[in-house]
């Protein structure tokens, strides 16, 4: 180690204290870690951190409006680039962890705000799913000043051919964050051709090549007020918190210089009478938006210490009966028992809000007796909202074609707000198909698996609040290019001033145009390759005899 990492790992040491202090950690949040060891230390942590409140994937602009502004809070706090945004447009909602990793599926950590971070689209679609790394600058592929995407020095990547560096202002971030991940997440099954950092173990979880640089990194580029601010609000919403923030050079007990000597924690306030670490009163969870006549679900974690006997829960006020506890058979309260809340991690207790009507819902939650000196009131808050009317997106052709990797590509009608899409993805291999859906958060998705010898289709839908669009159109792709945009027996319809342009080999017959209505506006027996028809402007689908899955189109 150099003098410079030297001092600079001393002088995070010796900050410890003092950004642990400034940290607002609840009283006896940590007792569970104190005097553990490597991989030990590595699995308490898990059990402090591992309950919290899963947040829904659409309140996340929100919420980053409490966790990644500028202190001036005007500007979006990104750490891909350099573009000052004060809204969201050109912005995604980026796992810096790729969701890829594990398979994407919407579990608790496709929503783990402790790695979801505000980024510029462009520079997120660059960096892709690739691993950490440093980019070798002969190599570099991309840089627009604070992210780099290209081929990796010698040494790092895992194996992966292109890898994403972080700008050194950032690369603590980013490590601290990924200690976070591979600690919350051990017992998770990675993807094995997506494991360049990872193991299937529940120690180390990184590989060598991966955790060594990351240590660098975090040496290098100690906690800020920045991440110290933000592990606060992060806190506040999820009521988890990220430890190796908490406590600066906690990732060398476990991966690093000091494996094998007991963590101190110094966490003091071992007083015996019973507190409620979490949630804390006046505390707020929103459902955000929910369909009138679905379900919402929002899990609240209720963690302690040295409670005495149960903690009895009751929720009231005028909307009362919309929210209710699962489990509980009295719907609007319930005793949970001491020894579920003491233990480490606490208890997760869900919540549902069934709506039947439209509008705003209010509620709240207190929680008392346990022996608490005092109660504490959190407050429910919903909107219900009518079921949303989706327009099928339109594929597009396949990008970035090169190997046995492909980009899908589509587009949606502007201003329809989308949770996420679904692709379907389909393998033709030998005779047989082999079918599977994938999620995707912005409008493309990144396949690695186009083999010599193989089809693949896509076709894509759109999400929100649960419910599906139509299916678009579907592309095919081949080794080699684009096999072909059009529906079914050949037919591509597009907007052409006022009218619908008919492309098609053969002629079509029966085709009805019909509105987001569902009811048919034009019937046209047939059409040939160039028929134009003239329409009122509009979102229409169209289909025909021959090819009965639905076009969409948009008419200016």
């Amino acid at each position: 180690m150099t003098n410079k990492l030297k001092c600079t790992f001393i002088s995070v040491m010796v900050l410890l204290a003092a950004l642990s202090a400034s940290a607002d950690i609840p009283v006896g949040y940590y007792n569970a870690i104190d005097g553990k060891t490597t991989e030990e230390l590595k699995s308490a942590i898990q059990s402090v951190i591992r309950n919290h409140t899963q947040l829904i994937y659409n309140s996340l602009w929100g919420h980053f409006r409490s966790t990644d502004m500028y202190p001036d809070g005007v500007y979006y706090w990104d750490m891909y680039s350099d573009i000052k945004r004060t809204s969201t447009g050109g912005m995604n909602r980026e796992h810096s962890f790729p969701k890829s990793w594990w398979g994407g599926t919407q579990n608790e950590a496709y929503t783990d705000i402790n790695h979801l971070y505000p980024s510029d689209g462009d520079a997120n679609m660059k960096k892709s799913n690739y691993p950490l790394g440093i980019v070798n600058p002969a190599y570099t592929t991309f840089d627009n000043g604070v992210s780099k995407v290209g081929n990796p020095l010698a040494g790092y990547g895992g194996g992966s051919s292109v890898v994403f560096e972080p700008d050194d202002r950032y690369k603590g971030d980013f490590a601290r964050t990924y200690f976070y991940m591979v600690t919350m997440y051990q017992d998770y099954t990675w993807k094995t051709n997506y494991a360049w950092m990872l193991e299937q173990d529940l120690y180390p979880t990184l590989k060598p090549w991966a955790y060594n640089m990351l240590l660098e990194w975090s040496r290098n580029d100690p906690v800020s007020q920045k991440e110290i601010d933000r592990n606060e609000a992060v806190y506040r919403i999820q009521k988890n918190r990220n430890p190796f923030i908490d406590f600066p050079g906690l990732e060398e007990y476990i991966w690093g210089n000091k494996k094998g000597k007991p963590f101190n924690a110094n966490i003091g306030g071992e007083t015996g009478d019973p507190v409620l670490v979490t949630p804390a009163n006046g505390d707020v969870f929103d459902f955000d938006k929910v369909v009138v006549g679905q379900t919402g679900r929002l899990k609240i974690n209720i963690a302690g210490q040295y409670l005495t006997k149960s903690l009895s829960v009751l929720i009231y006020g005028a909307d009362a009966k919309l929210f209710t506890i699962s489990g509980s058979s009295s719907g609007q309260s319930a005793s949970i028992n001491s020894s579920l809340i003491n233990a480490a991690g606490g208890y997760l207790m869900e919540v549902l809000y069934t709506p039947t009507a439209l509008g705003q819902s209010n509620a709240s939650i207190t929680f008392y007796d346990g022996g608490l000196p005092a109660s504490a009131v959190v407050q429910l808050k919903a909107e219900a909202v009518p079921e949303p009317v989706l327009t099928a997106p339109i594929a597009l052709e396949a990008s970035n074609i090169e190997g046995t990797n492909y980009q899908a590509n589509w587009q949606v009608p502007d201003g329809e707000e989308i949770d996420y899409y679904i692709v379907t993805r389909t393998i033709f291999r030998n005779g047989s198909k082999f079918t599977a859906e994938y999620i995707a958060e912005e409008n493309f998705y990144q396949f690695d698996d186009l083999e010599a010898g193989t089809t693949q289709s896509y076709s894509v839908q759109s999400v929100r609040l649960g419910f599906r669009s139509p299916m678009s159109n579907t592309i095919n792709v081949a080794p080699g290019g684009v096999e072909g945009t059009m529906h079914e027996v050949g037919l591509a319809v597009t907007a052409m001033g006022g009218a619908l342009k008919f492309s098609c080999p053969e002629s079509h017959t029966g085709i009805e145009v019909i509105n987001l209505a569902g009811q048919v506006v034009m019937r046209v027996p047939q059409v040939d390759d160039g028929t134009v028809v003239e329409v009122p402007s509009g979102m229409y689908y169209v289909r025909s005899r021959q090819t009965r899955t639905p076009i969409p189109v948009i008419v200016r």
